[in-house]
């Protein structure tokens, strides 16, 4: 399936997107590769099971495996940074966005790279009737977000009335970059404070629960709307 429009014809043509819809183990997704060649790649992700998912430098210590055990919870790692978000189907939208080096939409400046997708993103939420926040400045660190990825606010993500809803990370090669984004419809730290051995009553509940926010849309109808916003 593809999505947007082709770029001007000649050997200077800008690829269209070319979507997949997967739904499967949430780690095997996190290990799927995209194709040598160049070209913009969006990949819709249903993980049909749920995933506290540790960023590529996070500790193994960072979370609590035998809690995830017993309430069924896979652990797995994604190769690209940041910190653990805890991925429940239908509780999030996840897409990977995939271009290559030569494409306009590539910026050498890593912290600039994802301000695209958040604009993206802000776009979408837009066609969804949400008036969404693109962040451009540096990372801004909140109480965990060393542990827990919507605690924080980094470049490119988006935000909702001050509360993110946008995650953004991303892993680059000399060919290519790969920004895996997870946008919350609906947010409630206690289990994933619990998993990442954080106590809410000393870690700061109001804190937590006011760093994020989620949607509350159908994941269909969200997916769809990006789709929809891809750039020409």
């Amino acid at each position: 399936m593809s999505g947007g429009p082709p770029g001007p014809a000649g050997p200077a043509a800008v690829p269209a997107w070319t979507v997949h819809r997967f739904e499967g183990d949430p780690g095997e997704f996190h290990e799927r590769v995209p194709p040598a060649e160049p070209a913009r790649l969006l990949w819709l992700l249903r993980p049909d099971r749920p995933a506290l998912v540790l960023g590529s430098a996070q500790r193994d210590d960072a979370v609590d495996r035998d809690l995830a055990r017993r309430w069924g919870i896979d652990v797995v790692r994604r190769r690209s940074g940041g910190s653990a978000v805890l991925l429940e189907p239908g509780a999030v939208v996840w897409a990977d966005l995939v271009i290559g080096r030569d494409d306009p939409l590539w910026d050498d400046d890593i912290g600039r790279a994802t301000w695209w997708v958040g604009l993206l993103w802000q776009q979408t939420l837009a066609a969804l009737g949400l008036d969404a926040t693109v962040h451009r400045g540096p990372m801004r660190h909140g109480p965990h977000s060393d542990r827990i990825c919507f605690a924080g606010l980094g470049p490119g993500e988006v935000t909702v009335d001050g509360r993110k809803v946008v995650g953004i990370s991303q892993r680059r090669t000399r060919d290519r970059a790969r920004f895996q984004t997870a946008v919350l419809l609906r947010w409630d730290p206690a289990r994933l404070a619990a998993l990442c051995g954080l106590d809410l009553a000393v870690a700061g509940d109001d804190a937590l629960r006011s760093a994020a926010a989620g949607i509350e849309r159908d994941p269909g109808e969200v997916e769809d709307a990006l789709v929809a916003a891809l750039p020409a």
